[in-house]
């Protein structure tokens, strides 16, 4: 099982640019096997892949995730074969269809038929990515357009890789399945290793379905890291992020991560955390999450204890883990970083 380093979203307190190139290239240095970058209203993951190619040598690069709202598959298409070339082929493209928060409030879009949307979505850059003239009819979309002026085009610029990594973050059983039919990958947010492996039954179905198998796939699940021997210290270290994930990572009717918690049986305690959130309550949010949910959806605690975690993913079929840090401090990430590396190994 490889090992991957979410440098997550921009802006926290006492971290700039520097920072986060030193952290990258530190991962890289103690053989982290990818680097990833998220998206949501803040820095662009393509542009700081871009800029991370000329600084390292070895580590794959990867998006995770660009919003399908926010740019067409042919743009996504032509970022990563971009990345691809300045990187010498260690790009990744990481894609989602978000929720109604971001594709609403942000970028002004609806949020409807997310399933469809993701599969014509995964066609289009997939026909890109090849090389192909892009003429594809689906449920949402048409290309070119019918009626129009436009003819069919083929994207100028070729990725090094022959068929360049496509992930694609899911959580529900439609949207995991459609990443077995039409990805090379899927990212997993905040999975615990047993959800992992009763979703893998949805990977192999969708993967069925086009006739392959998971040979080769990678299942690549994200989630918060703490190495800490003070367990009640990382649980209070993790709760301010998960509270923003199930209080605030979406709307009041749609938001997957507090979905996740429900079905881990935390349903009470999910929509509780919820609504004090987004009553302007964080703190008592943060409060309210159980030691068992932030358990269940992070890895924190002592060493130990994560070694046996990491042992459950891999064995739950985690083909690559990916690590968000929550420390707050350069000296503390990098910290970090050696310390997951170590017991992971």
């Amino acid at each position: 099982m490889r090992l991957g380093y979410s440098m997550s979203y921009w802006g926290g307190p006492g971290l700039g640019p520097a920072d986060h190139l030193a952290l990258v290239q530190e991962a890289e240095a103690l053989g982290y096997e990818s680097v990833w970058a998220a998206e949501t209203y803040g820095t662009d993951p393509a542009a700081l892949m871009a800029w991370i190619a000329g600084r390292t040598e070895r580590i794959a690069l990867g998006t995770g995730v660009l919003q399908m709202s926010g740019r067409k598959p042919v743009v996504a298409a032509m970022s990563a074969a971009t990345i691809d070339q300045v990187s010498g082929g260690r790009a990744r493209l990481g894609v989602g269809v978000s929720g109604p928060q971001v594709v609403e409030g942000w970028h002004g879009e609806r949020f409807e038929r997310p399933v469809a949307r993701a599969r014509d979505y995964l066609g289009v850059l997939r026909l890109a990515l090849t090389g192909e003239p892009v003429a594809y009819r689906g449920e949402t979309t048409e290309l070119p357009l019918p009626g129009g002026q436009g003819k069919e085009l083929s994207l100028a610029v070729s990725p090094v890789q022959p068929r360049l990594p496509v992930y694609l973050a899911a959580m529900g059983e439609r949207t995991t399945a459609l990443a077995g039919e039409l990805a090379d990958g899927w990212l997993a947010i905040h999975f615990p290793p047993g959800h992992l492996a009763e979703r893998r039954r949805d990977l192999a179905a969708g993967a069925a379905k086009a006739g392959r198998s998971l040979a080769g796939f990678d299942i690549a699940p994200m989630v918060l890291v703490l190495v800490e021997e003070d367990e009640e210290l990382a649980y209070d270290m993790m709760r301010p992020m998960l509270a923003l994930y199930l209080g605030g990572m979406g709307s009041r009717k749609v938001n997957f991560y507090n979905r996740l918690a429900a079905s881990l049986g935390f349903e009470k305690e999910a929509a509780e955390v919820q609504e004090a959130f987004l009553a302007g309550r964080q703190g008592e949010a943060m409060m309210m999450l159980p030691d068992a949910l932030v358990d269940a959806m992070t890895l924190c605690g002592p060493a130990g204890k994560l070694r046996e975690r990491v042992a459950a993913y891999r064995e739950a079929g985690a083909t690559s883990l990916i690590a968000g840090l929550v420390t707050p401090t350069l000296r503390l990430r990098r910290e970090q970083l050696r310390l997951f590396a170590e017991l992971a190994s």
